[in-house]
């Protein structure tokens, strides 16, 4: 594998902007794919709004945020991205159709040496390796929300990853500033399965009437010591993509991951949390 020092991301979502800026202000040239022109603008402003609030603070000095916003380029084009990209990191919906579309269009435009990384937090990184000629360079490295903020990157073994794809993803996570754990490829490797479980019985016990989603949340924080609340962080996260994880889940690993008819009905509604203004709470 070569020496990573040009990171495409694909997807200008939430996780998306936060990989391409983590990616940018670590000194790599980033490039940042979305079909959509719209999503694009409001990712470089998100980004913009990351790196003035760490001049702010004093943790960036202004010079290095500019620095970093030159080193940013977006594009509509998957080829405009990855054509010269030593690292494609894919941060798409999690939808298996979506993600094995680009794999292929990775294959079709990226360099043959170009490790890739999926940011899925669910589905399966062998399947999508599956889909390309050299699976061996192809594994998972599974952020966090916000990505600015939280430590962790998992790194995800498929069934063929090669040695040198998992030091590549490892070193370039350290140079982000991350911690990583090291996870065999199982549904919802470690911290989406435990989160999942977690988030699925606060909306059985929302839906019994055990008690308020305040209260849930006020209890596992002050309680648990959780930095935020099973509804906070779904909120965040979308109650869609729980539910898209929960169904996963189902499917793979049994009836103890069914997902709570509320939140259906709650994603049914429209209410798929902060990105739409409303989910389990109001904002």
């Amino acid at each position: 594998m070569c020496e990573i020092r040009v990171i495409a991301v694909l997807g200008a979502g939430t996780m998306g902007h936060g990989i391409a800026h983590a990616a940018a202000a670590s000194g790599f040239e980033t490039r940042l794919y979305d079909p959509s022109e719209p999503a694009l603008a409001k990712a470089r402003g998100q980004i913009e709004t990351i790196l003035k609030k760490a001049v702010d603070l004093g943790k960036a000095a202004p010079a290095d945020a500019d620095a970093a916003l030159a080193r940013l380029t977006t594009t509509t084009k998957v080829a405009g991205a990855v054509s010269d990209a030593d690292l494609v990191i894919e941060a798409a919906p999690e939808r298996i159709d979506l993600k094995l579309q680009l794999m292929a269009e990775i294959e079709r435009h990226a360099p043959v040496s170009a490790v890739i990384a999926t940011n899925t937090s669910a589905l399966s990184i062998t399947e999508m390796a599956g889909a390309i000629a050299t699976p061996g360079r192809v594994a998972g490295m599974h952020f966090f929300n916000p990505v600015h903020k939280m430590r962790l990157v998992e790194i995800v073994r498929a069934l063929e990853s090669a040695e040198a794809t998992l030091a590549a993803i490892e070193a370039v996570a350290r140079r982000l500033g991350k911690e990583t754990v090291l996870v065999r490829e199982s549904p919802g490797f470690i911290t989406t399965r435990v989160n999942a479980s977690i988030g699925n019985e606060a909306f059985y016990m929302l839906m019994e009437g055990v008690a308020s989603a305040r209260d849930i949340d006020k209890a596992l924080t002050l309680g648990l010591n959780h930095p935020m609340g099973p509804f906070e962080l779904v909120d965040l996260v979308g109650l869609d993509t729980r539910l898209s994880i929960l169904e996963y889940l189902h499917r793979s690993l049994g009836e103890k991951y069914r997902p709570c008819p509320l939140l259906a009905q709650y994603v049914r509604a429209g209410r798929l949390g902060r990105k739409v203004g409303r989910g389990v709470y109001e904002y």
